[in-house]
């Protein structure tokens, strides 16, 4: 088992990529700390792995501090940090006011800045260790009339980045996936959006929105839970900084192509 004897913390564990990293990472053999703002799920999750399940808001100093010395406490230390915590974003920049901006940059940025800030210490007590980052492929491209959401997900990359380069001779490595469309129940509300729109059903506007792909199909939270394991795990030691896109091969695809302009190569 990959993560044998690691103290695991996840932030917005509950459903989704949280609850399927924090899945797999109890089956690597990992002791798995779980949080997030709906109290039911995080129990039910708790109780699945062996976990602990911590209800609270990531993007608040207090529970995040409490988080991490609740690691220390019960578990003897932390050893790896997965934040996933996230949530929706704003429409266009003329259409979203000051409370959605913060909203946006809170629940994608400031939890994240704020957990990683709580748990160095107890990081560089174990003698290092690492962090995993879930970003987005909006932090790549943009997509439109998601402002505070993609300017949030950019800023991870940058503060992935800095962590790595300020604690990297400590011994911790940071890293950042960026998943593409994956079936998510955050997901599942704007694809059921899509629906709605065209009269469709929500596994055809998946289709829709995938179309593109090369692989033609959406992600499984399994599969970025995959993604955070390799980071999280002993397997990557030489990587940090580092941006693994698993996107279902978007990223690859030329823009112009797809609006029938050839290349796009001057």
């Amino acid at each position: 088992m990959q993560l044998e004897g690691r103290v695991a913390l996840v932030t917005g564990g509950g459903t989704g990529i949280g609850a399927a990293t924090a899945r797999r990472f109890a089956e690597e053999g990992a002791r798995v700390l779980v949080t997030g703002r709906r109290r039911e799920p995080l129990q039910m999750l708790a109780e699945e792995i062996g976990g602990i399940a911590l209800p609270g808001d990531a993007s608040a100093p207090s529970d995040a501090a409490a988080a991490v010395a609740t690691a220390v406490q019960e578990c003897g230390g932390l050893d790896i940090v997965v934040a996933a915590a996230g949530g929706a974003g704003t429409p266009a920049a003329a259409e979203t006011d000051d409370e959605r901006w913060h909203a946006a940059l809170d629940s994608n940025l400031t939890s994240c800045f704020l957990t990683c800030r709580e748990a160095l210490p107890a990081l560089l007590a174990r003698g290092g260790g690492s962090i995993v980052v879930v970003a987005s492929a909006a932090a790549l491209a943009a997509p439109p009339s998601l402002a505070g959401y993609t300017a949030a997900k950019t800023g991870l990359i940058g503060l992935v980045r800095s962590l790595a380069v300020d604690y990297g001779h400590q011994g911790i490595r940071v890293n950042a996936v960026c998943p593409g469309w994956v079936r998510t129940p955050m997901a599942d509300v704007e694809m059921d959006d899509l629906a709605a729109q065209r009269g469709i059903t929500r596994d055809q506007a998946y289709d829709a929105a995938t179309q593109f792909y090369p692989l033609r199909r959406a992600g499984r939270p399994e599969e970025i839970a995959a993604c955070c394991l390799f980071l999280a795990s002993p397997e990557s030691s030489f990587v940090t900084g580092a941006v693994l896109v698993a996107d279902g091969g978007a990223d690859a695809v030329d823009a112009g192509t797809l609006r029938g302009f050839g290349s796009g190569s001057g």
